[in-house]
């Protein structure tokens, strides 16, 4: 057995571990990453940079390193009922600048921005293949790890833990919190395709149980999201690519060109969706971030978001703690009461949008679709949202007031006054 040693060990190398890595390498912490995938992702899977998220990249001195042939901002994104009809358009150039867009990127390309600058890090170890086995305790303080690498066991002692391991998360599993894991009924089918011409702004389809998203990528691609049932992935595929290509152009008929550019399944993949709730993220050596502690729908398009921005926090937080050599619970409680109200507004908030955007009811599809068209015409109301999906805001976006404005139930005084500082 081989015996490793770090200030900090971190269990997974996703959106939230390899960001806390990295940030974490350049204050000159020693720490050590474990991912049990062979190496960097590969798949299929488009990515929407969220303000916050691009603010997170900058701060590490990325943001200008990804690749400019494999991202887009975009500016528009238009909301509309399935068959075309245009509902609500969202403009991210309200937004205070720089962060004034959405950045589309083609697959994995930041996360792979972020591993190359790892690899450069001297003071962080990226261990690729190897599987967590267990937490090493001392008066039952988390003071490291064990591990499998290669077939090996190794075991790694350090000043503190950190479960980046995803909504199954094994580390949350072994510290012996509590969680409610929640899988919604629908996931999402995913592809990236070629279109004839590059699209400029980005389309965002609701109807009866039925969703499609379409963002314009790099070059000429498109990037889909079209909600299915979860489990249906292979039904879908059986029932052959012309059958799906019917079903898109039923929803966007103008987009018919578009869809002809899928071409074989393996331009798709399958999203599944959850949601986590730990009961805490924090335990004596040990610290949750990201879906471990805090999966969301990605309605609210920040789960990976959150991550990141777990990860700065952190990665702030930590110094002072193996500084004192104290990485107690209740010190690092402090992280927690950081993050974990805008968290909950976001997995709320991304619940309450399953209930009204995945419906199949009349009544409720006919509710959702009335309270787009007010935020088209509702200035204030429309940016509230905007801001908490760039991911700026840490409070509800809707007071109980503002809801039954945003219904149409009652006139807004205040519709037209867009103020970019909303105490949010």
């Amino acid at each position: 057995m081989k015996n490793e040693e770090a200030e900090v060990v971190v269990v997974g190398a996703g959106g939230g571990g390899a960001v806390l890595a990295l940030a974490l390498a350049q204050k000159g912490i020693k720490t050590i990453v474990l991912e049990q995938a062979a190496g960097p992702p590969r798949g299929v899977r488009g990515e929407i940079l969220q303000p916050n998220g691009q603010q997170v990249l900058d701060r590490l001195g990325l943001l200008h390193k990804l690749p400019a042939e494999a991202i887009r901002p975009v500016r528009l994104f238009h909301f509309c009922r399935a068959g075309g009809e245009r509902l609500c358009t969202v403009d991210y150039g309200e937004l205070p600048p720089p962060y004034n867009r959405a950045v589309v990127t083609l697959p994995n390309v930041a996360h792979h921005v972020i591993i190359d600058a790892i690899q450069r890090q001297p003071s962080v170890c990226l261990w690729y293949g190897t599987s967590f086995v267990g937490l090493l305790r001392e008066n039952e303080r988390v003071v490291g790890l064990m591990a499998k690498r290669e077939g090996e066991e190794v075991t790694v002692k350090a000043k503190i833990v950190v479960g980046a391991d995803g909504a199954f998360s094994r580390v949350r599993q072994a510290l012996g919190i509590a969680a409610d894991v929640h899988l919604y009924a629908q996931g999402y089918l995913i592809a990236i395709i070629e279109a004839p011409a590059p699209m400029e702004e980005a389309k965002y389809f609701v109807g009866k149980r039925t969703i499609l998203a379409l963002f314009p990528a790099a070059g000429r691609r498109v990037f889909l999201l079209y909600m299915i049932d979860a489990g249906s992935y292979d039904r879908v595929k059986a029932q052959g690519i012309p059958s799906l290509q019917r079903a898109w152009t039923a929803i966007s008929p103008p987009d018919e060109a578009i869809f002809q550019g899928l071409t074989d399944w393996s331009q798709t993949a399958f999203l599944p969706t959850g949601r986590v709730r730990a009961s805490t993220w924090v335990a004596d050596g040990a610290v949750l971030i990201g879906d471990a502690a805090h999966a969301m729908n990605p309605h609210a398009s920040q789960g990976r978001m959150q991550a990141m921005v777990d990860a700065v926090t952190l990665a702030d937080l930590l110094p002072e703690c193996l500084a004192a050599n104290d990485c107690s619970a209740e010190r690092l409680k402090r992280f927690e009461r950081l993050r974990r109200p805008q968290v909950t507004m976001l997995q709320r908030l991304a619940d309450e949008e399953v209930f009204f955007w995945n419906t199949g009811n009349p009544v409720i599809g006919f509710l959702r679709d009335r309270v787009f068209k007010t935020l088209d015409r509702n200035a204030r109301l429309r940016y509230r949202i905007l801001a908490t999906t760039a991911g700026l805001r840490t409070r509800p976006p809707f007071s109980v007031i503002d809801r039954f404005m945003a219904a149409g139930f009652l006139p807004d005084p205040h519709a037209h006054r867009r103020a970019v500082q909303d105490g949010g």
